[in-house]
């Protein structure tokens, strides 16, 4: 799904050859090995992941829908726009539908998509599709098992204060910070019909 051209040739690398070393009930960790421009061969280590989506969404009112959940692995709170990870065979726009209606219990009329981000491309092969809700019609949230998070209203100044000052520190949320910021500013104009471009459709 990248964009290389022939020009990259001196730049790639060719795998030939998989080891597996965890596959957990949400991780799966491969080895690969690789052949390098050179000729030479190393090593790759990294997470494969199902993909996943982030939704900003717009109230009436101009406030954001933000979410505070604990974070396991950083040991502490964080301030992040609502997220999740697709399930097996499940559209974009379907699943966005969905983790927005779990986590915060919001419904939207209207879906625009923003981007395609990669958060952690040493590590891991994840892509979140970065969607955009408006008309949002509040409603009862049905979290997972096991999940919990406190649901918060934030205007758009003060989300994007929040990631200048570090309260907001998710990469995920400082590249949606972006795109609302530029959104909100009309310099970046939306497609509000709900579509993703044919090359990152899935």
């Amino acid at each position: 799904m990248g964009h290389a051209q022939d020009g990259d040739r001196h730049l790639r690398e060719t795998p030939v050859g998989r080891q597996e070393l965890l596959r957990g009930h949400f991780l799966h960790v491969v080895r690969d090995d690789v052949s390098l421009p050179s000729g030479r061969t190393a090593t790759r280590e990294y997470v494969l992941h199902p993909g996943a989506v982030m939704v900003i969404g717009l109230l009436d009112d101009g406030q954001v829908v933000m979410e505070r959940q604990y974070r396991h692995p950083m040991g502490e709170v964080l301030l992040e726009m609502p997220a999740g990870k697709l399930d097996p065979g499940e559209g974009s726009l379907a699943c966005a539908r969905r983790e927005l209606r779990e986590e915060t219990g919001y419904a939207a009329r209207e879906w625009a998509f923003a981007c395609q981000l990669a958060p952690t491309v040493a590590y891991s092969d994840e892509r979140i599709d970065v969607w955009f809700a408006r008309g949002l019609t509040p409603g009862e949230r049905r979290l997972d098992e096991g999940e919990f998070l406190d649901v918060l209203t934030m205007p758009s100044h003060e989300v994007l204060a929040a990631c200048r000052d570090g309260r907001i520190i998710d990469s995920k949320t400082l590249v949606g910070a972006l795109w609302l910021q530029n959104v909100l500013s009309g310099a970046w104009p939306l497609d509000w019909s709900g579509a993703m471009p044919a090359g990152l459709a899935r």
